[in-house]
């Protein structure tokens, strides 16, 4: 069996991951793809995190295909670490021919990641374009140190059943989608929502304001009236 792993925080899940997950499917010719959704990223901040079983539900809602599976099986773990996660994958499934699936921004800062060199040489790896990554991923330190183990695009389809060090750049309809500009959106949904809301608010302490003014104004207008007439009889006696 071929099982392509999608790793990340999944914060959220999105059309992208999909995406990229059905054309691993296809150009690598894999049985299915897991998208392991972590606990966090250990290079992130993560105080802020969304609950791992919510964004677990969400990436299955969003994922919606038989070949496709949704784990956050890494909450049970004690690392956060994928060469770590890859390590427990592979002794627990020995027959089982893995390849890491990321994009090319991945790509470009792998070398910070734990034991990369290490992780490199653990499975084959397959690198998803993305906009505006391509160069940078191609002049990586990850890509230089293992210039000789890439395989050109059009051989991808072995990829899996090769011995790592071994990893392709896949291009592809490129998708704007990032989890990182969709979590912007949403900020900006709820920031535009508490500003319409405090502008409401605002606007409606302004007419009761208004309203009390005027109140205010016509029974000072009266009491006026009132001390007028009082003052008037006064001087007729």
């Amino acid at each position: 069996m071929r099982i392509g792993l999608l790793g990340g925080s999944f914060d959220p899940a999105h059309q992208g991951h999909r995406q990229i997950s059905l054309a691993a499917i296809k150009r690598l010719r894999l049985d299915q793809v897991w998208w392991l959704v972590s606990p966090g990223n250990p290079l992130k901040e993560t105080r802020k995190l969304p609950d791992l079983g919510e964004r677990v539900a969400a990436a299955r809602e969003v994922a919606r295909h038989p070949r496709i599976i949704v784990t956050g099986f890494e909450g049970a773990r004690t690392s956060a670490y994928t060469i770590d996660t890859i390590r427990f994958l592979k002794r627990r499934n020995p027959s089982v021919d893995f390849v890491w699936l990321m994009g090319a921004d991945n790509l470009v800062s792998f070398h910070r990641w734990r034991e990369w060199q290490r992780l490199f040489s653990l499975v084959p790896i397959a690198v998803f374009d993305r906009p505006g990554y391509r160069l940078k991923a191609r002049a990586s330190k990850t890509a230089q140190r293992f210039a000789l183990a890439a395989l050109d695009e059009s051989d991808a389809r072995g990829l899996a059943a090769m011995e790592p060090p071994a990893w392709t750049l896949l291009t592809f309809p490129l998708s704007w989608l990032a989890s990182t500009s969709l979590r912007y959106r949403e900020q900006a949904k709820r920031t535009a929502a508490k500003t319409r809301k405090a502008a409401k608010s605002a606007k409606k302490e302004t007419k009761r304001a208004e309203k009390a003014a005027k109140r205010h104004s016509k029974k000072e207008a009266k009491q006026e009236k009132k001390a007028a007439k009082k003052a008037g009889r006064q001087e007729r006696h």
